[in-house]
């Protein structure tokens, strides 16, 4: 018997899989790879694009890329019995940064026709709810917030229908976009309400976009039940949001490892000692330098920081060419070893404060270019290594696909609410979100990894 929903999941950050777990994260989208991620038992699969580190065009493009590969198999498994339907989502931050509508309507072109498209950016674990169609983050509107003013996906409202007008350039008019209430998911908990509302839904059509309400997770339940009816019948829908909605499309039974469970997963050496850790901090974000700062209190935690302007200096040829960034890579890659070997946890982390560019390539160049050199010296002392905590989106991507050399991982779970470990071989990462977390959630992980002695 086959499943009856196959989600497939376009991730725009490595980081967004943190509400689910035993299905696969594919890093590269090959025929052979999604392939074998489609065979997978998981009713889940995760494809991390992260298209969010590129500009509009190379984002296009490679979803582009993946939907054309992803077409013929996702008919294959129809006519083989393997799923009944499937779905995609377009997995984007709960903060509303991204390459909004761009990905949805790439996929709709490829994969379409279209029924309706549901945008649902609620995160409940980290507060990021809506309500009355106004997008909040614990309570406050999110466009108050830090995130609002990033220097790629700025914004100025949180009233979604208002946003999607602001995000199109008038193209789509805020009374154009539908609204599912609170009220209405509510009633659906019921089963004449959920009637109500799989008859609401079958009347949305020409691909409109319906913004959705959410404060409970059962809300997004009762949406994914009715979603699964339609689908059913041969409706497509597409979702644009954060991580809490998929949870609501594919039910998943309780995570098999709970914390203790995963924090054993650290390597030892042959004789039995956990092996050290290496944490990397690549996000610019507040939150992100807050728990920065607190991570670096501890005694056991030694700093080494990836200096971003003489970097930036190289790449503009202020400073001697690429012979300059290899001079600077060994020398970190020697304070890593030094720290390793003392038994204390190396934390590498990019200097703070957002270095001025010139202009958004730039600045997606320059963030490429420190990803990758982490990257390097995370892959170099990798195999020394009992387990890695990497925040940040493009940081995380770039390790697990570039430095680690992987086209996929296992997704373990979850070590605390939103923070994903997976197996890169047998090598515990912990993804970690740049934007997630209080301002002690990063200690407080080294400390549960660091607890298995």
């Amino acid at each position: 018997m086959g499943l009856s929903l196959k989600l497939v999941v376009l991730d725009d950050d490595p980081t967004g899989s943190q509400t689910v777990h035993g299905c696969p994260l594919l890093l590269r989208w090959d025929y052979a790879t999604i392939r074998r991620g489609l065979a997978h038992p998981s009713p889940l699969l995760f494809v991390l694009t992260n298209t969010r580190a590129l500009d509009s065009a190379a984002a296009r493009q490679r979803v582009r890329q993946i939907c054309q590969v992803l077409k013929p198999l996702l008919s294959e498994g129809l006519v083989a019995g393997l799923w009944e339907s499937w779905m995609l989502v377009c997995r984007g931050d709960s903060t509303l940064r991204g390459h909004f509508p761009l990905e949805a309507q790439v996929v709709a072109e490829e994969l379409g026709p279209i029924h309706a498209s549901l945008l649902v950016p609620a995160f409940l674990p980290a507060g990021r709810t809506t309500v009355d169609g106004v997008h909040l983050l614990y309570g406050e509107p999110v466009h108050l917030s830090p995130f609002a003013r990033d220097r790629l996906f700025s914004y100025c409202t949180s009233h979604l229908p208002t946003w999607v007008e602001h995000k199109t350039c008038g193209r789509i008019s805020a009374s154009d976009v539908q609204q599912i209430t609170i009220a209405e998911l509510d009633a659906a908990l019921e089963s004449s309400g959920l009637q109500k509302l799989v008859d609401r839904l079958r009347t949305i059509d020409k691909h409109l976009w319906v913004a959705v309400d959410a404060q409970q997770p059962r809300q997004l339940e009762a949406l994914g039940q009715a979603i699964a009816q339609l689908s059913g019948e041969g409706m497509r829908f597409l979702a644009q949001s954060a991580a809490s909605f998929i949870n609501g499309l594919v039910p998943l039974p309780t995570q098999p490892f709970d914390a203790a469970a995963l924090v054993r997963l650290r390597r030892c050496s042959p004789n039995g000692h956990p092996l050290p850790g290496l944490v990397l901090v690549g996000s610019h974000v507040p939150l992100a330098d807050q728990q920065l700062e607190g991570l670096l209190q501890e005694p056991n935690c030694l700093p080494i920081e990836v200096p971003v302007a003489k970097v930036a200096e190289v790449l503009n040829g202020v400073a001697a060419p690429q012979e300059h960034l290899a001079s600077l890579e060994k020398i970190l890659a020697q304070k890593l070893e030094e720290v390793c070997s003392t038994c204390h946890t190396p934390v590498l982390f990019t200097s703070r404060g957002e270095l001025q560019c010139a202009s958004a390539a730039e600045r997606r160049r320059l963030g490429s270019e420190l990803a990758a050199l982490m990257a390097r010296l995370a892959g170099a002392l990798a195999p020394r290594l009992g387990y890695l905590i990497s925040k940040g989106g493009t940081t995380t991507h770039t390790l697990l696909a570039d430095g680690l050399g992987l086209d996929q991982v296992e997704l373990q779970g979850q070590l605390l609410p939103g923070l994903s470990l997976v197996l890169a071989r047998d090598l515990p990462v912990l993804t970690f979100p740049g934007n997630l977390g209080s301002a002690q959630e990063l200690t407080e992980s080294w400390r549960l990894m660091e607890a298995f002695k």
